[in-house]
């Protein structure tokens, strides 16, 4: 499963991709997300990843470069209620080194597109931080519309304030 778009390629998360998440665990990635998490919350979460679809795991995938095939992000949705609507959730995040190319924007456009065939929920949002001006923009440029500023809890026991943007998945 994947699809291939602007220089990258979306790819199911799989048991040899624990060494990325390592990478992606930095306070430079996860600075909007709580900051940098325990070895064994990684393991945990890396584990949650290659589980795959289910309730709570959702579906994640690396971003793949083209044509170098390095491993250089994640992307995935899954299912949360939002507001009383069954919805999916987006996040991503990309390596340092290969942030500003819009390697994020394709990824994301590729997993709402796999999203989409699923025809599971009729819209999916994705929550920014209001501090986060990258990822706000992956939401705009990935055709997200901006609901407004909410309260969030991420990770559990945090409150942040972030942005609210949804797309449709259906017509």
């Amino acid at each position: 499963m994947g699809g291939t778009s602007a220089g990258v390629r979306i790819e199911r998360w799989a048991e040899d991709d624990l060494g990325l998440l390592r990478q992606l665990n930095i306070h430079e990635v996860r600075e909007h997300t709580g900051g940098p998490e325990t070895e064994e919350q990684v393991v945990a979460r890396h584990a949650r990843y290659v589980a795959g679809p289910g309730p709570g795991s959702g579906n994640m995938f690396t971003v793949v470069l083209l044509p170098e095939r390095v491993k250089v992000g994640s992307v995935g949705y899954w299912e949360r209620v939002w507001h009383d609507e069954p919805v999916y959730e987006m996040g991503w995040a990309i390596l340092p080194a290969y942030q500003g190319r819009g390697l994020a924007t394709a990824a994301v456009r590729e997993a709402l597109a796999l999203a989409r065939a699923e025809r599971n929920h009729r819209h999916a949002h994705a929550y920014p931080s209001v501090g986060n001006p990258p990822s706000n923009a992956v939401c705009r440029k990935a055709g997200f519309a901006l609901l407004g500023e909410t309260d969030f809890e991420y990770p559990p026991g945090r409150w942040m304030r972030c942005n609210d943007w949804r797309i449709a998945l259906t017509g």
